[in-house]
């Protein structure tokens, strides 16, 4: 008994790659998303999608305390979206204070308000020192992606948050 499955070892393999094939074709199939995030001394940088063909790339300053953002167009291939936003000021920090900031990524499917609807990621900006976080999106609607002409705005800021409550001097 054992010489013949031995003998049909080639065969079973065949069935069992087939039948991975076939579920797996049959399965529905999972995006698969990446952010980047970065930073250099006095600089960070961060990528997260603005809608599920796009993404962009949101940028902090650390010495201006100004968080920047792009994001291509379809059309062109171009930066054509430009967003900005002082995080200096809507984390009350003062920039003379040496400030620490961390950036970062993460999901969000908000609710929509009209054409414009919070794109599908936010940008977290925690500032060390003062021990407050902000949360930021970025206003997006699906005509953006097919922009030819810039398009400048501002940032939406979503919420400030006191994340330490002893301040670091």
């Amino acid at each position: 008994m054992f010489g013949s499955l031995a003998r049909r070892r080639p065969a079973w393999l065949v069935v069992g790659l087939a039948a991975g094939m076939a579920l797996g074709a049959l399965l529905p199939h999972a995006p698969l998303h990446a952010t980047a995030t970065d930073r250099q001394e006095n600089f960070a940088i961060a990528t997260g999608p603005v809608d599920e063909s796009l993404e962009a790339i949101f940028m902090l300053d650390f010495l201006s305390g100004t968080l920047k953002g792009y994001v291509i167009s379809t059309a062109t291939g171009k930066f054509t979206a430009y967003y900005e936003r002082p995080v200096l000021s809507d984390l009350g920090v003062d920039a003379s204070k040496n400030p620490k900031y961390l950036v970062v990524t993460g999901g969000a499917n908000l609710r929509r308000s009209g054409q414009v609807q919070p794109s599908l990621s936010v940008c977290y900006v925690a500032e060390l020192t003062s021990g407050k976080m902000a949360v930021y999106a970025i206003p997006w609607s699906r005509g953006q992606s097919n922009a030819t002409q810039p398009i400048k705005s501002s940032f939406l800021l979503l919420d400030v948050v006191q994340f330490r409550s002893n301040v670091v001097r």
